[in-house]
């Protein structure tokens, strides 16, 4: 008898965790992705140019100088936005002033 009682598969493990916590967790995994869009949201800049987007901005802005080269990219993004525009190269914000 107190062998029986010792015997873990003698318990079982579902009668263990409680029914509410598939309900439990929703509100956390909600709190979890407003709080991960909350740490990743900047403020909108006045000057025009890609958005930030969570850090796909800035790899598609260097992306694009990488690909098209300096001269190409700068005009592509001078018909796109204007004469002052603002970029990512290599991580840093770079703004382009032509007319």
């Amino acid at each position: 008898m107190v062998l029986e009682t010792l015997n873990p598969m003698h318990y079982n493990i579902t009668s263990l965790v409680p029914d509410t916590m598939p309900v439990a967790t929703v509100p956390i995994l909600i709190l979890m992705c407003f709080l991960f869009l909350i740490w990743n949201h900047e403020e909108t800049s006045s000057i025009p140019g890609p958005g930030y987007c969570m850090g796909i901005g800035p790899l598609i802005s260097h992306g694009r100088f990488l690909w098209m080269g300096v001269g190409n990219a700068c005009n592509y993004y001078n018909k796109t936005y204007g004469d002052f525009v603002r970029v990512w190269i290599s991580g840093e914000e770079t703004f382009i002033i032509s007319k």
